[in-house]
């Protein structure tokens, strides 16, 4: 599948500095004045492209899955539901976990404006793709499976990338004055937002404002199932941009605040009660006669509260379960490309991340079982990651060229001494309902757990390498291979090393799983190491009309030292849990290996007619623990994405079709739930005329009743009825926008 992106995504303030430089040769936009980037399809020149910049297996939505994408959902991670190898795990509206091959959340290496943004809470109800706004995305790309390592380490199943609008700026002399405005409705849980943005510049200073604002109730799941409790939210968002530019050399600094008051997980036990991020995220550009060099340094702040929203009994801070994180992020990436000669680029480079977390959770007033202190689940914890790679990529022949990168993550972790609600063991504390851990007479669970925590050194560092060799032939005029084999490693997050109440309460307040399941770290995790072989098959149309191309990537992942989980204890009859369990992080070996295809055919292409497009995406995954037998956790089955896309004019539309198959393995140690198979059928279409865009569309046509496969439980059904019932995907829903550009 081709996909369109911003000249440059991995060089694009280069390529902003290049635009600029060369204004007259620009193609303006309003009223000549304003200096834009110029749009580049990757598909029809990915033969002459550098492999570090665009491998084939990476992917990007087109126009149409884009407007759909924003049309129907507030969360950024909606733009890749239909690339290859993408899933997603289904948690709050706005925070979905990104899936790549198989492997989620934080073995996905996620970017946001070149910054990789670390979840600050024992849930991860706040990834890095929730602080953007869908309609604020310039370019988002995934690179699934095989990834350089200029791209990031620490992580194992590839990279997603996200990136703003860059500035723009006006022709000399010239001042610019340029924005828009939108607003949605989406009626299934009467949802609504707004989205502006307003740019002022000159030729050297660009100034840009961005907000927006997402609000909706709990929506309603399909065949009569009715409203899904804890499904509701509320956000919004600001952001000013200064850009600055001078020869060879652009500086850009991002300015941005995000408040979430609420947003409701039927798969967990908590809500988020409020999320406030404030950051500043700084790059420069730079061309020189020795190469290019790009920098970027951020600091980011995030308050973060959770407790249980209405549907699951609570009304504010005072009661439910309150629950508090305080992170600081800040670091450093730097790229150097160096050109050795005609056909030779070496790429060096350096990144630093710093990773502090405080998770703490205040007394409730007059509960016997979450008080009288506080409890410490992370005491000025940290998490850094130094990061230095080489790379060299080389362009043999025309045909042939090779890419070689190595890089080694020292990654340093430590927290401090912890705490629970109460050292002591009482009769009226509620602690027998809770597993017993015996050994330490007269302490609480919790307490005889923080003890034997206490006990022992926390300081822990992990030493990792990564290395990346790829090979691109083009063998004919219609057909590219890309093979190559991929050494990536992951050290354990904050919560996988140091979580470590034993308390059913405690383990159920850990876990981004949405099984119901309680969680326990493990001091002596190792890092993850995962070897992965992969070949892309490109076929395409050899002529300039490019009207056909089909995408096949088998691979193959054997993971040392995967982070799995084994049961050491059983929440049944306890806190209305059905059959769930305590669970502790440990090391496994595991594989997983399956294929993504992608295909795309122009049905026709004529000046009455317009152009109508079939694309279609088909996806397939297996993984399994070596240890335990089993399924790995949440794995994506049989899935597939058929669409007819149609341009007349002013005029674009897109007729979709989603394909699931049941989902039969799954991982029996979490007691993961089967789902039956389905399909859905989506519409939507768009208008433009002048200075306004219409867009509108049907979302699950015939109100399908569908249980999400990566979805975990709906939890307050379990503790109500008893009963494990599978989260049921959204139901009919009619969406319409309206934007107005100046």
């Amino acid at each position: 599948m081709s996909y369109t992106r911003t000249l440059g995504q991995h060089y694009g303030w280069l390529w902003a500095v290049a635009t600029v430089c060369c204004a007259p040769l620009a193609t303006p936009t309003h009223a000549a004045t304003v200096v834009t980037l110029p749009q580049l399809d990757v598909s029809d020149t990915q033969d002459d492209t550098e492999l570090a910049d665009s491998p084939l297996n990476a992917s990007s939505p087109n126009a149409a899955s884009r407007r759909m994408s924003s049309l129907s959902s507030p969360d950024s991670a909606s733009l890749f539901r239909d690339q290859p190898g993408f899933s997603s795990y289904a948690g709050g509206r706005l925070a979905n976990l990104p899936v790549l091959n198989g492997m989620a959340d934080d073995r996905v290496a996620t970017f946001v404006d070149g910054v990789r943004i670390s979840p600050a809470c024992p849930n991860h109800m706040n990834p890095a793709l929730s602080y953007i706004d869908p309609q604020s995305v310039q370019t988002a790309t995934s690179v699934a499976g095989l990834t350089p390592v200029s791209s990031g380490g620490d992580s194992l199943g590839g990279s997603i990338i996200v990136e703003r609008a860059p500035p723009r700026f006006a022709r000399h002399g010239k001042i610019l004055f340029t924005g828009s405005a939108s607003g949605t409705y989406r009626s299934n849980g009467s949802g609504y937002a707004a989205h502006g943005d307003m740019t002022v510049a000159n030729d050297m200073f660009s100034l840009r404002y961005n907000a927006s604002y997402a609000e909706a109730g709990n929506y309603s799941a399909g065949g009569g199932f009715g409203p899904v409790p804890s499904t509701e939210y509320l956000t919004y968002s600001h952001d000013i941009t200064f850009g600055m530019h001078k020869g060879n050399h652009l500086l850009a600094l991002t300015f941005s605040q995000q408040d979430t008051p609420r947003e409701g997980f039927p798969n967990q036990y908590m809500d988020m009660t409020n999320n406030r991020s404030t950051g500043v995220n700084g790059k420069y550009t730079g061309t020189f006669d020795w190469g290019e060099l790009e920098a970027t340094g951020y600091w980011r702040r995030v308050s973060h509260a959770m407790n249980m929203l209405a549907d699951k009994g609570g009304h504010s801070a005072t009661t439910g379960m309150p629950m508090n994180d305080e992170s600081r992020t800040a670091g450093y990436a730097i790229k150097a490309t160096i050109p050795l000669a005609r056909a030779h680029t070496l790429r060096l480079g350096s990144s630093f991340d710093h990773e502090g977390l405080n998770d703490w959770w205040p007394p409730l007033a007059g509960s016997s079982m979450m008080g009288p202190d506080t409890f410490h689940t992370l005491n000025d914890a940290h998490r850094d990651r130094l990061g230095h790679f080489a790379e060299w990529e080389a362009r043999w022949t025309p045909r042939l060229s090779t890419l070689l990168g190595l890089r080694n993550d020292v990654v340093m972790m430590n927290t401090g001494n912890v705490s629970p609600y109460s050292w002591m063991s009482s009769s009226m504390s509620g602690m027998s309902m809770m597993s017993g851990m015996g050994g330490m007479s007269g302490l609480s669970t919790d307490g005889a757990a923080a003890k034997a925590f206490n006990a022992r050194p926390h300081g822990r560092t992990d030493v990792n390498f990564d290395v990346t060799a790829m090979l691109r032939w083009k063998t004919t005029d219609s057909l590219t291979i890309e093979a190559g084999y991929a050494r990536k490693s992951r050290a354990p997050n904050l919560y996988e090393r140091y979580a470590w109440g034993r308390s059913s309460m405690a383990t159920t307040m850990i876990g981004w799983f949405g099984d119901g399941n309680g969680y326990v770290g493990n001091l002596d995790l190792k890092s993850e190491v995962a070897n992965t072989a992969s070949v892309t098959f490109d076929w395409h149309d050899p002529s300039l009309a490019n009207r056909w191309q089909l995408k096949v990537q088998p691979y193959y992942t054997y993971a040392h030292n995967y982070i799995n989980v084994q049961r050491i204890g059983s929440l049944a009859n306890s806190m209305n849990h059905l059959n769930g369990y305590v669970l502790q992080f440990v090391n496994h070996n595991a594989q997983m290996y399956g294929i993504n295809a992608s295909g795309r055919y122009a049905l026709w292409d004529s000046a009455h007619y317009g152009r109508g497009e079939v694309t279609g995406v088909l996806n397939w995954v297996r993984g399994q623990d070596m240890v335990s037998h089993s399924g790995l956790y949440q794995q994506m089955p049989l899935n597939g994405t058929l669409a007819l896309n149609e341009t007349v004019g002013p005029w674009t539309g897109r007729v979709e079709l989603n394909l699931v198959k049941a989902k039969s393995t799954v991982d029996w140690v979490r007691n993961e739930a089967r789902t039956p198979g389905y399909a859905l059928l989506n519409l939507a279409g768009s208008y433009k005329w002048r200075m306004l865009t219409l867009n509108a569309g049907i979302d699950n046509i015939f109100n399908q009743r569908y249980y999400m496969p990566l979805g975990g439980l709906l939890v307050m059904t379990e503790k109500s009825t008893g009963q494990h019932i599978a989260l049921p995907g959204m139901g009919r829903s009619f969406n319409v926008s309206l934007t107005a550009t100046f």
